[in-house]
């Protein structure tokens, strides 16, 4: 059985319409990816400054049109984005919202949930260590677990993007986007189906989760060593990314961190645009030739987030 459909999708984005912002969607300088057409979705002016805004609203939302939201309200464990789009969500719904995050987190990101009003909890350096801890606090108080990209709602909220993306560019071939633990990765390819659209998972070199269940031809762990980490620091990707990306029209590819840097200055540089590292390894996989458009296809690249301290673009070499 198809763990997720365009149809749920399709839901997700009757849920959540009129309550999040259309992606904005320009086109890249002509001939600044060979004879390739590219546009660049600008999802990181998103509420909460990430696509996860959408996956947390269809979650949230899902449960309390199904009065399955109970007293303690939700709990979720996430390296920062997950937890701020939850954070907005909730308060937007009127729900509790409890966010484990590890040591390691952007204070950025920190200062952003403690904002919407979260009760953060700092635990371990890594996110399965944030997770694990997060689990304890759903099983103790009797919060609704929600999860930074391992569930259907999420996944399908997430998918709504390509969607847009879609509708934005007509004759869209294919989509880059960056991956971690699979739930916008996921998402895409459902809402790909339909469409006849590649789409193209970029990873760090050093957190290369989906990859590495590719090889295997089952979920597994990895280790995490990236400049995006925070964002891309997944373990393991989510079963459902893995089964998708086995059937649908995907490529797999993998980018340096010093290709990520290069990109996210680039945006800098350029458009003064001030993204993570995450977003930057979505445009590392065209400049460092780990994906190369065909002349004439119509391509998208998804900058997915701008949670970042900006401090080292405005002040770096």
């Amino acid at each position: 059985m198809t763990p997720l459909t365009h149809a749920d999708v399709k839901a997700a984005a009757d849920r959540i319409a009129g309550h999040i912002r259309p992606v904005t969607v320009v086109a890249a300088d002509p001939g600044s990816f060979g004879a390739a057409e590219v546009w660049l979705a600008c999802e990181f002016m998103q509420h909460t400054g990430s696509f996860k805004a959408r996956g947390a609203l269809n979650f949230i939302a899902a449960h309390i049109d199904a009065d399955a939201m109970p007293a303690a309200g939700v709990v979720i464990a996430s390296g920062g984005n997950a937890g701020l789009a939850c954070a907005w969500a909730a308060r937007r719904q009127g729900v509790a919202a409890t966010v484990f995050v590890p040591t390691t987190a952007p204070a950025v990101k920190v200062a952003g949930l403690r904002a919407l009003g979260a009760d953060v909890r700092q635990m371990g350096r890594e996110y399965a260590e944030a997770l694990a801890a997060s689990r304890k606090y759903a099983a103790q108080t009797g919060a609704l677990e929600s999860h930074a990209y391992d569930h259907p709602l999420i996944a399908a909220g997430a998918g709504t993007l390509l969607t847009e993306i879609c509708e934005a560019v007509p004759g869209l071939e294919t989509v880059v986007v960056a991956a971690g633990g699979g739930g916008l990765f996921a998402g895409f390819v459902a809402a790909a189906e339909q469409r006849g659209v590649r789409v193209v998972a970029v990873e760090p070199e050093g957190s290369r989760a989906l990859n590495a269940a590719l090889e295997a031809g089952e979920v597994v762990d990895v280790t995490v060593d990236s400049v995006a980490a925070d964002s891309l620091g997944a373990r393991r990707a989510s079963q459902t990314a893995l089964l998708l990306a086995q059937r649908g029209d995907v490529r797999s590819v993998l980018v340096t961190d010093e290709a990520i840097v290069a990109a996210r200055r680039e945006l800098w540089d350029g458009r003064r645009v001030a993204v993570e590292h995450a977003a930057g390894a979505a445009l590392a996989a065209l400049r460092s030739g780990a994906y190369v458009p065909a002349p004439g296809e119509r391509a998208a690249v998804v900058l997915c987030g701008a949670n970042t301290d900006p401090s080292d673009l405005v002040q770096g070499p």
